[in-house]
C-alpha cells in the first residue's frame, strides 16, 4: 500500500503518514475490481478455509484451493500471487480486525489513553491474536527478503514507532520498534508457548516489563517485583 511507511524510514519525517491516520488496504479495496471477480477472490477464500478448518494450513496449496474452489489453477495464482499471497488474505480480516481496534476501539489499546498504557495493550493483544492463529500465521511467514516489506508488519511496525516517539523521544524510534516487533513475531510466540510450554500470561507479563525498561517507566528488577527467569 503506497502510503505505508516503507522499512527503515522514520514517521517523524512523514507527519502526514501518522500511523492512526492510516487504513490498511481492504482484500476488495482496488478500485477496478469487477464484481464478478470479486465474488471469485470470495470462493477462492472461502475454498481455502474450508480446507485450513479440514487439514489445517498445511493442507492450503494453491492446488487445493483450485480444486476446492473449482477453478484452474492459474486463476489462484492470478489472484493472490503465491501460496504467502493467499495465505496473508487468509489473515487479513483478523489483521483488519485488530487494526480498527487500536486505530479507533476503547483505550487503552485505542485512541485515549497514555503512550506507555497503549504499548501495553497493543502487545497484548498482538500476542492473543498470533494465538489464536498461529498454524495460520506461521504458514504465511514471509521469507526473509519479504519479512520487512509485508503491508501489515509495516503498518504494525508504525503504529509502534509512533507511540514510542511519545513516550520515549531519545530513543531510535525506527530500530526499537523493530526489536519490540521481534517479541511479538509468530515464531518466537511459537517457540515460546508450544515447544517451551510457557503461559500466555509469562509472555504478557515479559512484554509489560520490557516495555516498562524501554520507556524508563519502571526500575529494572524484572517482572512484578521479582528477578526474571531466562529460557
Amino acid at each position: 500500500m503506497s502510503a505505508l511507511l516503507p522499512p527503515f524510514v522514520n514517521p517523524s519525517d512523514h507527519p502526514a503518514a501518522e500511523p492512526e491516520l492510516l487504513q490498511l488496504e481492504q482484500p476488495g479495496d482496488e478500485p477496478c475490481l469487477r464484481a464478478d471477480a470479486a465474488r471469485n477472490r470470495a470462493r477462492l477464500l472461502d475454498a481455502a478455509a474450508r480446507l485450513v478448518a479440514e487439514h489445517g494450513a498445511a493442507g492450503v496449496t494453491m492446488e487445493a484451493v483450485a480444486v476446492e474452489a473449482n477453478v484452474g489453477k492459474g486463476t489462484v495464482f492470478r489472484r493472490f500471487g503465491d501460496r504467502t499471497g493467499l495465505l496473508n488474505a487468509l489473515l487479513d480480516h483478523s489483521a483488519h480486525k485488530f487494526q480498527a481496534a487500536f486505530l479507533s476501539g476503547p483505550a487503552p489499546l485505542g485512541p485515549g489513553a497514555p503512550p506507555v498504557e497503549r504499548l501495553h495493550a497493543f502487545g497484548h493483544a498482538l500476542l492473543r491474536t498470533t494465538l489464536d492463529h498461529m498454524d495460520l500465521q506461521l504458514a504465511a511467514e514471509p521469507a526473509a527478503d519479504r519479512r520487512f516489506a509485508v503491508g501489515a508488519g509495516r503498518f504494525l511496525h508504525s503504529h509502534v514507532v509512533m507511540l514510542l516517539r511519545q513516550c520515549a523521544p531519545d530513543a531510535d524510534h525506527v530500530l526499537l520498534a523493530h526489536a519490540l516487533m521481534g517479541y511479538l513475531s509468530p515464531p518466537f510466540v511459537n517457540h515460546m508457548v508450544r515447544q517451551c510450554g510457557e503461559p500466555l500470561e509469562r509472555l504478557e507479563a515479559g512484554w509489560s516489563d520490557l516495555v516498562d525498561r524501554v520507556t524508563r517507566a519502571a526500575p529494572v528488577t524484572g517482572v512484578a517485583g521479582r528477578p526474571a527467569n531466562p529460557v
